[in-house]
C-alpha cells in the first residue's frame, strides 16, 4: 500500500482496490485473503496489510453477528432520549453501558437513539428506570420493544 492510500484511508476516503476489499469482505467476512487478491489484484499478503490496516484505522470491524435470542438475549429495543444541554455526554454514558449496542446523537424528536439487547423484560425495565433515566442530563425516554427482526444487513457497499 501506498503511503498516499494508506493517509487516504485514515482522512476517510478509500481508493478503489481498499473499496474492492471491503464489498468481498461484506459478502463473506471470512473470504480468504488469497480469494480476495484474485478479485482486486493483489498479492494474498498485500490484502493481509491492507485489511490491517482498515481495522487498525477504525474503516472496517470484522466481528460475528450474532441473532441476540439464539445467544440468551430474549428482548431488543430502542430508545429515543431527550436531552437538556449538550447530548455528547449522555451519549459517553450510553454507550460506556454493556446492553447498550448503538448510539447515535440525531435531529428530530428525539436528541439520541440508542439500541440495547437485554435479557429479560425485567432487565430491560431496571436499565430504562435506574439506568438510563439516572443519567444526569436525561429528560425523558421512549421505547421502542422489538417483536420481530425482518431485516438486518451490513451490505451496504461502498461509495
Amino acid at each position: 500500500m501506498s503511503a498516499q492510500s494508506a493517509s487516504n484511508e485514515r482522512g476517510g476516503e478509500l481508493d478503489a482496490v481498499s473499496k474492492a476489499i471491503i464489498e468481498q469482505l461484506q459478502q463473506d467476512g471470512r473470504r480468504p485473503y488469497g480469494a480476495i487478491g484474485k478479485v482486486v489484484g493483489l498479492s494474498e499478503a498485500a490484502v493481509r496489510q491492507r485489511v490491517q490496516r482498515l481495522v487498525g484505522s477504525g474503516v472496517i470491524q470484522i466481528v460475528a453477528v450474532t441473532d441476540p435470542k439464539e445467544v440468551g438475549f430474549t428482548r431488543q429495543a430502542m430508545i429515543g432520549i431527550k436531552t437538556a444541554g449538550d447530548p455528547g455526554p449522555v451519549a459517553d454514558a450510553l454507550a460506556a453501558m454493556d446492553e447498550v449496542d448503538y448510539v447515535v446523537i440525531t435531529a428530530g424528536s428525539f436528541d439520541l437513539i440508542a439500541e440495547v439487547v437485554c435479557e429479560s423484560d425485567e432487565r430491560l425495565l431496571a436499565l430504562v428506570t435506574k439506568n438510563i433515566r439516572g443519567i444526569d442530563g436525561v429528560v425523558s425516554t421512549e421505547t421502542f420493544v422489538y417483536l420481530k427482526l425482518r431485516k438486518q444487513t451490513y451490505a451496504w457497499g461502498v461509495r
